[in-house]
């Protein structure tokens, strides 16, 4: 399932009445991964929402998936994720026994870190969607939101991309059932871990890859830091094949909204491929975090998250918000 395009839902919130709260820490204005609400000088509620379609063919991992990517948008504020409620859209005629499979697949996931499901809604709908709805906590003075990134620091993806064109690939039947398992594991990976050190280690911003792609987030990061983010895209890490399938018009209509959405904010060197810079706008699901933390933290995070690669540096704002070599 495709979101919508980025630009277009931009232009339809910002002419939303301006909502006044003091205790708002973190609202939609921002393009963050998730709404902060303070409840206290301690304690404050850090909530998100996420569903799609299968990106999986196997119902349990689906469900898996689900809840990962809903968990991500906490875990990228870094918050500890109490509670969620299921989001179901199924048809009335479909099969249940594969929508058990689904919910179970999605609450062994939320269970495995410590987070309950309390019970969720559902819709008839020929269009299979899942997903959660995930309420956490979180320290008022300790969010870490994707406006923060300081000129100096450096830029840490904790996954691969390449879910976007693998799972077009699937549809179509011509991904290799290696690669697919591979992407599926990738999706299937908490953040949890990626969450806790970041924190510890005093990252400066943070936001979790998905429906916008890397640059696409990367973008709403520079914008909201007003700096430049610099991407190597040597260093950028790709899933098997992803190159390939590119090559072979294996991409979602995400490719081409997360283009216009970035528009000519960013400059991208020559000597980057056409199939590069699809994959650098490619769409994930249950992406990685992407992270702007001091250089002198980065070799322990990086010793302590397997996967994780450094990808690009911050600096300074000049002519574009990005720029990808």
């Amino acid at each position: 399932m495709a979101k919508l395009a980025p630009r277009d839902l931009a232009q339809v919130l910002s002419k939303l009445p301006v909502q006044s709260s003091e205790n708002v820490i973190v609202g939609f204005d921002t393009s963050d991964d998730a709404g902060v609400f303070r409840l206290s000088d301690d304690v404050a509620l850090v909530q998100t929402l996420d569903f799609f379609t299968p990106v999986a063919d196997d119902p349990v991992a689906y469900g898996h998936i689900a809840a990962v990517n809903s968990l991500n948008d906490i875990y990228a504020m870094g918050g500890r994720p109490l509670t969620a409620l299921s989001i179901v859209c199924y048809p009335q005629k479909g099969d249940w026994e594969i929508l058990g499979s689904i919910l179970a697949g999605g609450q062994a996931a939320m269970n495995a870190e410590g987070v309950v499901v309390l019970g969720g809604h559902s819709v008839d709908d020929q269009e299979m969607k899942f997903g959660y709805s995930v309420t956490g906590l979180i320290d008022p003075a300790r969010v870490i939101t994707n406006s923060g990134a300081q000129p100096g620091d450096v830029l840490i993806l904790t996954k691969p991309i390449g879910t976007g064109a693998i799972n077009t690939a699937v549809k179509n039947g011509v991904a290799d059932p290696e690669t697919e398992r591979i992407a599926v594991e990738t999706m299937s990976r908490s953040s949890a871990d990626a969450s806790k050190a970041m924190v510890r280690l005093g990252a400066n911003a943070c936001t979790d890859i998905t429906g916008f792609g890397l640059l696409g987030h990367a973008f709403e990061m520079a914008n909201g830091s007003r700096v430049t983010i610099n991407i190597d895209s040597k260093g950028v890490p790709l899933l098997p094949d992803v190159l390939d399938l590119i090559s072979r018009g294996m991409l979602t209509r995400g490719d081409k909204n997360n283009r216009v959405y970035v528009g000519d904010n960013i400059r991208i060197g020559d000597g980057v491929t056409a199939e590069m810079r699809s994959a650098l706008f490619d769409p994930q699901t249950a992406g990685g975090l992407l992270i702007s933390m001091p250089e002198t933290a980065a070799s322990e995070f990086l010793r302590e998250i397997d996967c994780s690669a450094v990808i690009g540096s911050v600096s300074e704002r000049g002519g574009y918000l990005i720029e990808v070599l």
